[in-house]
């Protein structure tokens, strides 16, 4: 079996007082650093005459003060006006939400809503062999059929009478109305007849003729006896019926145990030669289309419907009744059927692909949808509560961008200075 690769699962989102928390502890650090270097390098501006060396740590402060404050000045100008002041092409989130929107919805349109990338991602999970496993699960599977015994419940009790019936006469009755059936007797029997299959029903018709001579012996002497004339003595009557009943049995006797016998091969013939004309013969059709007729115009067909529709109704309103477990053997077949289907993975393999081509193909006819709804979502987002959100979501990393550079315009500085020192 293969192994199915769990899929990356992420961490659930922290809510937005652990964010504001995050977000004021690393703007505190970035802000701190800020004001230790404006510290270090007033400090070493004002002793700086006293103590020559202190040179190098005002410039690596005089640059970290700068570094950190065009960091600031860059970071805190996504989501708002810099100390409120009107400096063009700040607030940037919130003066430019209608194009981050439609950046945004058009770089996942392009990038995670394509055919290739769907379909890798649905192949990998193998979503088949998923669904097997938790349909074969007996917990799973009695959920469903819960779900399908309350769905028949529902429709069934939904359906008018009248209608449902109608439903049963026409897949029934009428589908029978337009079928001949003389043909289909006729393959039946030949298809009996080829496999010698009859001659079982021929040998049950004997025993049954047998066994009704048999007990029936004393009336068959009565009836021989009113009917022979007036006249005819008791002895010859008996006789008669002695002889005709041995006769009989013999009879009955030799074609049960001769398989070539001669009536044996009569009714034979006779059974293909019938199979044929309800074939073959418009006659014998005609016949056959009337008989069929009466049947279906007799009341019988009627109370056959209506009995299919009351038996019907009393298993919808059983299984709708509150607390009705599901039928067990539905519960085991559908159980049944996902183990089935973890044993064959031709049958999961061609599954997953019909997921994929229908999943995939929605996908890249609907992504433009999509692309759209980002956009519009984003638009109609409000400025201030949009930059508040996503200032929750990645402003504590972009506090490292300040702390980054307040520590990497020292090094500047002391670099800078360092070739000040060495050139002319």
């Amino acid at each position: 079996m293969t192994v199915i690769e769990s899929p990356m699962t992420l961490p659930p989102p922290p809510d937005d007082a652990t964010r504001q928390a995050r977000l004021d502890k690393m703007r505190a650090r970035a802000t701190g650093l800020l004001v230790i270097a404006a510290l270090v390098f007033l400090a070493s501006r004002h002793y700086a005459p006293a103590y020559a060396w202190l040179d190098w740590v005002r410039a690596g402060a005089e640059a970290a003060l700068v570094g950190g404050l065009a960091d600031w000045f860059a970071v805190t100008a996504l989501f708002r006006r810099p100390l409120g002041l009107p400096i063009p092409h700040t607030a940037i989130i919130m003066t430019q939400r209608d194009r981050i929107g439609r950046v945004l919805g058009s770089f996942v349109q392009r990038h995670f809503l394509t055919r290739e990338v769907v379909a890798a991602e649905l192949r990998r999970l193998r979503l088949s062999e998923r669904l097997a496993k938790w349909l074969a699960s007996p917990d799973n599977s009695a959920r469903v059929a819960a779900l399908l015994q309350s769905g028949f419940a529902r429709t069934v009790q939904a359906v008018p009478d009248e209608e449902f019936r109608a439903l049963i006469r026409h897949a029934a009755v009428e589908r029978v109305e337009h079928t001949l059936v003389a043909p289909i007797l006729g393959d039946v029997l030949a298809v009996v007849t080829n496999d010698d299959r009859h001659h079982e029903i021929l040998d049950q018709a004997l025993q049954i003729v047998a066994t009704a001579l048999t007990e029936n012996r004393e009336s068959i002497r009565a009836q021989i006896h009113k009917e022979s004339p007036w006249y005819m003595p008791g002895i010859v009557d008996n006789a008669i019926y002695r002889q005709l009943l041995r006769a009989t049995e013999q009879t009955i006797a030799d074609v049960r145990a001769d398989p070539r016998h001669p009536l044996r091969m009569r009714f034979d013939d006779e059974l293909r030669a019938f199979a044929d004309k309800l074939k073959h013969s418009p006659d014998m059709g005609a016949k056959a289309e009337a008989i069929k007729s009466q049947v279906l115009n007799a009341d019988v067909v009627e109370s056959i419907v209506d009995g299919v529709w009351d038996s019907v109704r009393a298993s919808a309103l059983r299984y709708g009744a509150d607390g009705e477990p599901p039928p067990a053997g539905l519960v085991r077949g559908l159980a049944a059927a996902g183990t089935a289907l973890l044993a064959n993975e031709a049958t999961l393999a061609e599954l997953d692909e019909t997921l994929i081509d229908a999943v995939s193909d929605a996908a890249e006819r609907h992504r433009d949808h999509v692309g759209a709804l980002i956009a519009r979502t984003v638009q109609a987002w409000d400025p201030s509560v949009a930059a508040a959100r996503l200032e929750l979501a990645v402003g504590p990393d972009l506090q490292y961008i300040r702390i980054n550079g307040t520590l990497v315009g020292a090094l500047a500085g002391l670099a800078i200075h360092a070739l000040s020192k060495v050139l002319p």
